[in-house]
């Protein structure tokens, strides 16, 4: 992928959500950093201390959780146009409780915390940029777990289609299942029957 297709893809989303100066943005573009994960790599591991985090250019990836009996728990897909990181290790610069795994060959581009605060003092509205990005991965993941609570498996998978849209036929079966929390079994029903 070429070099100005990488920055214009996250000039595009951030244009969606502020208006930066032609001087923020190349603040902005300036600390990024270039990476390509193959699929089936780790960008994360659980105890890593996290220094950067990533926004997905091209590509899917998975953040989970492994449990003391070795189960995952799928916590987070990204697709093109999303961020992915263990934002609470991030943030807080504690070591990680993920997994963070490339489904297809990505290529993403990279912040780290150092450069965020940085960022933060030069072109201080990039802080209303990820104040809102925040705001939306928490109400996202309020309705994640509402949605968990009060809906049946199908209201469940018509909800993270339309959150992820076209990523059904990206991710195995049994990865969209452990992320609704439902059997496989029962999303492939479901499945055959909107089909259907």
């Amino acid at each position: 992928m070429h070099l100005c297709n990488m920055y214009l893809s996250i000039t595009n989303h951030i244009n969606n959500y502020i208006t930066p100066s032609a001087i923020d943005l190349q603040l902005f573009n300036a600390v990024l950093t270039e990476t390509s994960i193959p699929k089936g790599q780790f960008l994360s591991l659980p105890s890593a201390i996290v220094k950067h985090e990533y926004f997905v250019v091209k590509g899917c990836l998975k953040a989970y959780y492994s449990d003391d009996k070795g189960h995952r728990h799928i916590i987070q897909f990204a697709i093109e146009n999303w961020w992915i990181g263990d934002f609470d290790a991030f943030y807080n610069q504690i070591p990680s409780l993920l997994h963070i795994e490339a489904i297809e060959d990505s290529k993403l581009l990279s912040i780290s915390y150092n450069n965020l605060q940085k960022i933060y003092t030069e072109a201080p509205i990039f802080e209303r940029y990820f104040r809102i990005l925040t705001t939306k991965a928490f109400i996202a993941q309020r309705k994640r777990i509402l949605s968990t609570l009060e809906k049946n498996t199908q209201e469940r998978y018509l909800e993270f289609c339309h959150s992820y849209p076209n990523i059904e036929d990206r991710v195995p079966n049994y990865d969209i299942a452990n992320y609704l929390g439902v059997s496989p079994e029962n999303l492939s029903r479901v499945r055959r029957q909107l089909k259907g």
